[in-house]
This record gives C-alpha cells, sequence and structure tokens, in this order.
C-alpha cells in the first residue's frame, strides 16, 4: 500500500531511515526541524510503502511555497531529498513506485525539473554519495537522473593547528591598506546579509540570520570590510547549532586574488582553536573553485563526494 504523509509516520520513517541510510542517520529532533517545521514541507509530498502495517519505504518531494529572501520561488524546479526502501523487500517495484508518484506530484506543481538533493535550506546532503549508496546512485540513474556536478564535503583537524604568520603578517599589510577583519557588530547585520543574498545566494543570508536567532554568538561571525564597506565574511556553528561546521564563507569577487579569504579562513579557524574545537568541516564546496583550491592549500581533506542529479520531467 502506498500513502501520503500522517501523523505518527514520523517514528516509522526515522527507524527505516538509521536502517537503510546508515552512513548518515537521524534523530527526530532533526526530521522535525528539516522536514516537519520547513516552510515549504506538504504532507502530499511525502510518500510512504507501508507492508504489513510497517513502513518500507519513503520519499519525500519539495517544491517552494515561500522564496528564499532575495530569491525566487523557482516554480520551475522541484527537489527530492531523501528516498528510502527497505532492503528485505528491494526489487520489488516500491522504489519506482515511490519516484513514480514524487515525480507526479512534483509536475502537479508546475515544476518541470527535479534534483535529487541540492534543495536550501534544509537538504540532509548535497546530494547522492556514490561510495556509500552505490544501490541509490544505480537507481537514480535507472529512473532517468543524470549527473550535474559533484561537490565534495572537506575536513580539517585543528589539533596540530597553528595560525601561519605569513598569513598574520598578510593580514597586517592588508590593514595598513584600509581592510579590516573583526566580528560582526549589531549594525553590520542588514548589509552583511544583503551582500551575502547578492553576492552569493539567498541561502547564505538565511544562514546568518538564523543562525544568529537560534543562539549562533555574533562573536562566530567574521565580517573583513573595506573603508567600511563589507567585502567578506565567514561564520562557524551557523548549521544546526554545530559547532565543527564552517561556513558559510565568502569574498567579493572583485575583492579575489588579496587573500582576504586566506585571512578571513586562519582567524576563523584560530578562533575555533581557541574555543577548544578539535575540528572544522563543511559538506559542500568544489574541488576546482577558488575555495575549493583554498581549503586543499590550507590542511583540509576531502572525505566525501556527491553528485547533484537533475531529471527533466516530461508529461
Amino acid at each position: 500500500m502506498y500513502r501520503t504523509f500522517q501523523n505518527g509516520d514520523e517514528i516509522g520513517i526515522v527507524e527505516l531511515w538509521n536502517d537503510v541510510l546508515y552512513h548518515d542517520p537521524i534523530n527526530q529532533i532533526r526530521f522535525r526541524k528539516q522536514v516537519l517545521l520547513d516552510a515549504n514541507f506538504d504532507p502530499q509530498g511525502l510518500f510512504v510503502a507501508i507492508r504489513e502495517e510497517k513502513i518500507v519505504g519513503a520519499i519525500l518531494a519539495i517544491t517552494r511555497k515561500l522564496p528564499m529572501q532575495g530569491g525566487s520561488l523557482e516554480s520551475d524546479t522541484g527537489w527530492i531529498t531523501f528516498f528510502m526502501v527497505q532492503p528485505s523487500v528491494e526489487r520489488e517495484g516500491i522504489g519506482h513506485e515511490l519516484m513514480e508518484r514524487a515525480s507526479a506530484y512534483i509536475r502537479e506543481q508546475g515544476a518541470e525539473k527535479l534534483f535529487f538533493s541540492s534543495y536550501a535550506p534544509n537538504y540532509f546532503l548535497p546530494g547522492i554519495d556514490e561510495e556509500a549508496y552505490s544501490s541509490g546512485f544505480a537507481f537514480l540513474q535507472k529512473e532517468g537522473f543524470r549527473r550535474v556536478y559533484s561537490p565534495v564535503a572537506m575536513h580539517r583537524t585543528l589539533l596540530d593547528y597553528v595560525y601561519p604568520e605569513n598569513v598574520q603578517a598578510l593580514k597586517r599589510v592588508r590593514q595598513q591598506e584600509g581592510y579590516s577583519f573583526g566580528h560582526v557588530q549589531d549594525g553590520d547585520f542588514y548589509e552583511l546579509i544583503q551582500f551575502a543574498n547578492q553576492q552569493f545566494n539567498p541561502d547564505w543570508g538565511r544562514a546568518i540570520r538564523e543562525g544568529v536567532l537560534q543562539g549562533v554568538d555574533p562573536s562566530q561571525v567574521l565580517v573583513a570590510k573595506k573603508h567600511n564597506q563589507v567585502v567578506g565574511f565567514a561564520l562557524y556553528g551557523g548549521y544546526e547549532g554545530i559547532r565543527e561546521r564552517f561556513g558559510p564563507f565568502g569574498v567579493d569577487e572583485n575583492e579575489q586574488g588579496k587573500g582576504l579569504g586566506k585571512i578571513l579562513l586562519h582567524e576563523t579557524l584560530h578562533m575555533m582553536k581557541q574555543q577548544t574545537i578539535l575540528g572544522a568541516w563543511f559538506l559542500w564546496t568544489s574541488e576546482t573553485s577558488a575555495a575549493g583550491h583554498l581549503y586543499l592549500k590550507n590542511g583540509f581533506q576531502t572525505y566525501r563526494t556527491f553528485h547533484v542529479m537533475v531529471k527533466e520531467l516530461t508529461n
């Protein structure tokens, strides 16, 4: 039997999740925050498969009901943020039927393309981890999804971290040129959030605002300015209150090449080390981007690779 979400299903879904997606277990609190309390959540887009009164499959389809601040409804786009089938009932067509129902829901909302799983703000992973979930990757390909790009997750231990002297020297040079680096002040927030929205994407502005509203101390948010105008920022602990999680982080493209990103990165890592945080990690960058090169040159290592997948929807 297949149906849409009902009260109480969250318990069975989380149990199934932890049985199937065992590399990325969750709990009821995370499910509540990232699914049930998502402003775009619609129970009609969460489909479950039932066998002997137990949930043996689930899939979540999302379209935007509210735009990100500074963004649009992206009305041509839908997302699958998770799917799973109990291994004991694999190869019975359950996954295909769930995907068909999810795709039909997305079409009904007027969308023309379906992504797995680059949905902001409440994605669990950037995409499918082929190494961890090879059968899931094969399933998406079989269902007509193609790879768009492959972001990576990176980590850096802080056990042996020391703020490099050459970066401290570079910081002093830039300060002499009129740049400043410091904790965000209350009066900075409007400009900083607008900068993040316009220079990068609305999810970054949201991460700053919601992070602080949910308890991130402003001392965890660093701002770079040129003659009192924001040209870059970095923070940690902004996603789900996880202290070790670095980012978002960015520098005005017109100011790149001056080492501002390197300074902000090491200022943040130094602050994290001062707070006895033993490591820094994040889920999403490109190894070939300027940021990716910066991370790799400064002690970060890739520990997971994901594939963002897309399927063109046809009637």
